[in-house]
């Protein structure tokens, strides 16, 4: 191979580096180009897109792929939930109690109010500085129609009107409002101590009247005992007590038959008795016994003492 084509092609070599150069260059510039005039731009999920031409609203874009020509610009706003915090919030209560309280308000941007709210309050739907200032001047609000006692014991009714009072005050701004949560609520330590006071008495008197109930429970549980044992011992005693009754009644009447049977059979014996001696008159013969022996019955000789005497005289 000759030497000097060598040296030939050596000089060739550094004249077409800045052609290369500025192929690279002129496509760079036209893929730039292209990627600021191509029209297709995308929407996220839970935004809207925004076209402005010199700053002036012309459409708004749903979720997806828009076409936007160079002279138009697109402008991301943001619907979906947000958050604003609001720490420490003070109110005051209908009895010139002070009250302090945490929120957190869950808000988001109202479909429909998309363009009002990009035009007048934010660019890309952030109106937490708006949420909170309403939500101190909602509480502040709410919580004067409240005295110290309700506040307390309404927390729930407390609640419901701070959501309503927002919602009234944040559509105005185009925002909805999704829920309320309220923390750390509390008053000053001179009024908690005394809350804590009222309730260690509210505890000793229902104590009190827990122990009062309970002892009368236990008089009338006695009384009941004594009534029901005093009933008893009446039921026993009736019972007894007509039981021997009872025997008694039994015990006359039987005497009463065994009289009456014992009459009868002393009317029968005489009866018998008139009989027998009706027949051994019938069969008597006239004749007298020839030696009566003591004690020995003599027909038809019924001597009483009165008469004996006479006949031993004679």
């Amino acid at each position: 191979m000759d030497v000097r084509s060598l040296f030939a092609r050596g000089s060739d070599t550094p004249s077409a580096a800045p052609g290369l150069l500025r192929k690279g260059l002129t496509l760079l510039v036209v893929v730039a180009v292209l990627w600021w005039l191509w029209p297709l731009r995308t929407v996220p999920t839970g935004h809207r897109g925004v076209i402005t031409v010199g700053g002036a609203i012309k459409g708004i874009e749903n979720e997806g792929f828009t076409l936007i020509w160079p002279w138009q610009s697109l402008s991301i706003f943001n619907i979906r939930a947000e958050e604003a915090t609001v720490e420490n919030a003070e109110g005051s209560t209908s009895d010139t109690q002070p009250v302090k309280v945490s929120l957190t308000v869950r808000y988001s941007i109202q479909t429909d109010k998309v363009a009002e709210v990009f035009e007048k309050y934010s660019r890309d739907g952030d109106l937490q500085s708006y949420v909170q200032t309403a939500t101190q001047e909602v509480f502040k609000a709410v919580t004067a129609r409240y005295n110290a006692p309700d506040l307390i014991a309404k927390r729930a009714a407390v609640s419901n009107d701070i959501v309503a009072a927002l919602r009234g005050k944040l559509a105005i701004y185009g925002a909805q409002v999704i829920n309320v949560d309220m923390r750390n609520f509390s008053f000053s330590q001179d009024y908690m101590s005394a809350i804590n006071q009222k309730v260690t008495q509210e505890q000793l008197r229902l104590a009190a009247e827990n122990k009062v109930r309970t002892v009368e429970a236990e008089q009338k549980q006695k009384v009941a005992i004594a009534e029901a044992e005093a009933t008893a011992l009446k039921a026993k005693a009736d019972g007894e007590a007509y039981a021997a009754l009872k025997a008694a009644t039994a015990q006359a009447e039987a005497l009463k038959i065994q009289n009456a049977a014992l009459a009868q059979s002393r009317e029968v014996l005489e009866l018998r008795r008139i009989e027998v001696e009706k027949i051994k008159a019938e069969r008597w013969n006239g004749e007298l016994p020839q030696n009566i022996y003591a004690g020995a019955p003599v027909p038809f000789l019924n001597l009483n003492h009165e008469g004996a005497a006479k006949a031993g005289k004679n």
